[in-house]
């Protein structure tokens, strides 16, 4: 199915492009959501009125971004931790522990936007992605020592 984009979403496009889907990804997800409209004559006339808003309304977003991003990469999380042999933990550090340290540092970052595969499981220095929007993923310094 073919659908216009209404804003940036990563590994498909930005404001204004007309992308084709698997028609239940757009049904279910892009339309509902109000991430796309379809791709309708009407409606490519529609995206042509409103391009110039969604583009200064995109790039606000992302200067935003960019300036939370200059903040975060200057963050740096430590976590102390049980350890057993081998330096593996009895635990983990996940997406959730991160986000509720950053949220102590003052950064109202939902978990998951934290890009963190899998959980923590041993010591040492970590970069963890976080999205802020599709083009800006700044990384923070996350690092597990011994309790």
């Amino acid at each position: 199915m073919e659908i216009i984009l209404r804003q940036a979403i990563e590994n498909l496009g930005h404001p204004g492009d007309v992308v084709t889907v698997k028609n239940g990804y757009a049904r279910n997800f892009l339309l509902p959501r109000g991430f796309a409209y379809e791709a309708t004559p009407g409606n490519l006339k529609r995206i042509g009125a409103e391009r110039g808003r969604l583009e200064a309304a995109e790039s606000e977003r992302r200067e935003s971004a960019s300036e939370i991003a200059k903040r975060l990469e200057e963050v740096q999380l430590t976590f102390s931790a049980r350890v057993g042999e081998e330096g593996k933990l009895f635990g983990s550090v996940t997406s959730a522990d991160v986000a509720e340290q950053l949220a102590a540092h003052g950064f109202n970052i939902e978990k998951r936007l934290i890009d963190l595969h899998e959980p923590i499981k041993a010591l040492g220095v970590y970069r963890v992605p976080v999205r802020l929007h599709a083009d800006v993923k700044p990384e923070i310094r996350v690092w597990v020592i011994k309790q």
